[in-house]
């Protein structure tokens, strides 16, 4: 199944409806507004296994832009909307798209790459048009409404990153196979949610995320209609599940707080008993939090643990999490193995690192290095998204850990040191480390430790100008809410950062 299959059976039947503007993108134009755009990236020569890459807001078109690189065999990346213009051109030349696609509410970010990204050759604006773009709009209507002649599946290529470096793209090897063939994530979302031509998906994130625009593109395999939220806000969530009766949606730990938190007279008002079932991931979930969403919305609270590089997946339903709390699920793709460092099993109980075997292959694009660390020191193949957990004697894994000190704030992932080389070249600072400290609301927020390169510049009036500075360079989200000042960090005398012993004074001690 695919959009071109439900349009010639219910073309008018809504594929996306904005929550916000309630704008409504049918089957019909969803087909063949991908259809055209797939016709505009062969007339610009490109052939499968080439690369776009497109940076937009929750837009009504988001989607059939996705669409036509996947149906066109290309490699497409869905890159933040609230990025830099430094990171923004690193990315961009990083995946070799040939194709940028972008929104003139983004036309200062994605102007200012121009320079700094030679391999793209055709540069398209939705909604308008800047120097350097042609006009979104006007290039596809010269376009056949028709499918092209060589459809075959794309992949997504995502950015995924450690606490090293820069961040790197997640790339799969393309099956080439027919547009209809069903992939691995279509049978597993089938299986476990059971959803179909009448389902409703609300999906409240930011579609670049891996999970809502894998979810939504699976969904309208089905011919589902996506219910999209131009941002999360909880009593409107509540409200859009009444309005359009949703069926499946996915969130975040964080939404499920600020639901929550809500006047019990507002967040009880909201008819949510068409809810069949609510999927979460991508941040550990509080055991009282989780519980109270059982309490309020049944037993239809699933949850799975997998990664960008999607080498695994594990998945807990409502009732075996009450028996296991705490738990992230049970494989369901590949074999998880918990490793010490040289790599011996370890049994169950035992905290190690988290290995899944016989899964996807994935490599990340342009760094063999990063590769290779991903892989298990034996050489048998396993990879590991750098995570630390344990099983328990009935295979279910619980996480301990982040080997990486990768920060999930929100179920968005931060990796810390992109901070920490900002605010090292700040002339007021001598030494820097960024690391997650708990937040209630977010699972986590982003802190810096700094040590000044004058004692005396020490205070409120520092920390503001840090703040300012890195948001200045970064995405805000990346940055540091707060700044603490200490004489002397933690460093070994071969320049190690003991990061471990500053973080640990933030965070409650474990049992």
């Amino acid at each position: 199944m695919h959009p071109g299959a439900i349009a010639a059976v219910t073309p008018d039947k809504p594929a996306v409806i904005m929550a916000g503007s309630g704008e409504v993108v049918t089957y019909r134009r969803l087909d063949e507004e991908s259809n055209r755009l797939a016709h505009l990236f062969r007339s610009a020569g490109l052939r499968p296994g080439d690369h776009i890459a497109f940076m937009l807001p929750n837009h009504p078109l988001f989607l059939a832009v996705a669409w036509a690189a996947h149906r066109s065999g290309l490699y497409y990346t869905a890159v933040s909307s609230r990025l830099q213009a430094d990171e923004l051109a690193y990315i961009i030349d990083n995946c070799e798209a040939q194709v940028f696609i972008t929104a003139a509410e983004l036309a200062g970010v994605a102007g200012a790459i121009t320079a700094r990204t030679p391999r793209v050759r055709l540069r398209l604006m939705l909604d308008g048009v800047a120097d350097g773009f042609d006009s979104y709009e006007e290039a596809v209507a010269a376009q056949p409404c028709t499918p092209i002649a060589d459809e075959s599946q794309g992949a997504d290529m995502l950015y995924s990153s450690g606490t090293t470096g820069r961040p790197k793209g997640v790339k799969s090897r393309l099956s080439h196979v027919a547009l209809e063939e069903p992939g691995a994530l279509f049978k597993l979302v089938s299986f476990l949610f059971a959803p179909g031509d009448g389902s409703v998906y609300l999906s409240p994130a930011p579609l670049y995320h891996a999970a809502p625009l894998r979810y939504c593109m699976t969904f309208q395999r089905l011919g589902a209609t996506i219910v999209v939220m131009e941002r999360f806000e909880p009593l409107p969530y509540l409200e859009l599940v009444e309005k359009y009766r949703v069926t499946h949606t996915q969130l975040v730990p964080a939404m499920f707080i600020k639901m929550l938190k809500l006047a019990e007279e507002d967040r009880l008002k909201p008819d949510v008993s068409s809810l069949t079932c609510a999927i979460h991931a991508a941040a550990p979930c509080p055991v009282p939090v989780k519980e109270q969403m059982i309490e309020w919305w049944g037993p239809i609270i699933h949850e799975y643990y997998a990664g960008t590089e999607g080498n695994g997946f594990l998945y807990v339903g409502s009732q075996d999490w009450l028996a296991h709390k705490g738990t992230v699920g049970r494989s369901l793709l590949g074999t998880v193995h918990i490793c010490d460092e040289e790599g011996a099993d370890l049994p169950p109980g035992e905290h190690g690192t988290v290995y899944f075997a016989d899964g996807p292959r994935f490599e990340y694009h342009g760094d063999p290095g990063k590769t290779a660390a991903a892989r298990d020191p034996r050489g048998r193949g396993w990879t590991t998204l750098g995570d630390i957990g344990y099983l328990d004697e009935d295979g279910f894994l619980y996480l301990t850990d982040r080997r990486s000190y990768m920060i999930i704030s929100g179920g968005v992932n931060i990796y810390p040191q992109e901070a920490e080389n900002v605010l090292s070249v700040h002339p007021k600072v001598a030494d820097v480390a960024v690391f997650g400290v708990p937040d209630e609301e977010m699972g986590e927020q982003v802190k810096a430790v700094v040590q000044p390169a004058s004692a005396e510049d020490a205070g409120a009036g520092l920390e503001a100008e840090l703040i300012a500075y890195c948001r200045d360079r970064l995405a805000h989200y990346k940055c540091p809410r707060t700044v603490d000042f200490r004489a002397e960090l933690p460093r070994h005398p071969t320049g190690k950062l003991y990061k471990r012993l500053l973080r640990d004074e933030y965070w409650p001690a474990k049992s």
